[in-house]
């Protein structure tokens, strides 16, 4: 990170992902001024700015028969569907996606291949204590056992980008909270192949 600005190739897709309650929607709120009550995808210059939470509420209140993993994974879809139309449109992405397991991040990763956009991860370390006071601080507590599943992964992908090897991404920064404080902006102006932050 330079001058508080990370710098992407347009076009690209930047995939902010860390522990629940991190603080990734708090910074694209306050990088984007968005509201947080937003169900649909934000678009701010080039830059398509877009929260999972936005599938979330498109669709609260409106599958109250159906069973919790059936509304996890149409909303999960629906999140996917909205990364791949913005890639197909050629903009610039900024998506928060809670889950980084290695069968998603490859997912994106194809997904940008597929519109010859560059996959980029943005990695929010956060200690664990930070995340579930985040959790709190916002009301939502997911339970034990799934946040000790996202705990593995983090750590898992955490160890594999600060040793060198962003795969399956181009390229992946990694911040903690107090860094994540002091960006300024996620600039799309980079040619391709040439990062600098």
């Amino acid at each position: 990170m330079e001058g508080a600005r990370l710098r992407y190739p347009p076009g690209s897709l930047v995939i902010l992902t860390g522990l629940p309650g991190a603080g990734k929607s708090t910074l694209l709120r306050r990088l984007y001024g968005l509201h947080g009550d937003e169900s649909a995808p934000v678009t701010a210059g080039a830059v398509v700015v877009i929260d999972s939470s936005q599938s979330r509420r498109r669709w609260d209140g409106r599958l109250t028969w159906a069973p919790y993993p059936l509304r996890r994974a149409v909303v999960f879809v629906t999140h996917v569907n909205r990364i791949r139309r913005a890639l197909a449109q050629g903009s610039s992405v900024v998506a928060h996606n809670r889950g980084c397991a290695p069968y998603v991040l490859r997912g994106f990763a194809w997904l940008a291949r597929r519109h010859g956009a560059d996959f980029h991860l943005l990695l929010l370390d956060a200690p664990p204590e930070e995340a579930l006071a985040g959790q709190r601080a916002r009301g939502r507590v997911v339970s034990p056992r799934t946040f000790a599943r996202h705990q593995r992964r983090v750590r898992s992908l955490l160890t594999r980008v600060k040793g060198g090897d962003p795969a399956p991404a181009a390229g992946a920064h990694v911040v903690d909270r107090a860094q994540a404080d002091l960006l300024e902006a996620i600039v799309f102006d980079t040619p391709a192949h040439h990062i600098s932050g």
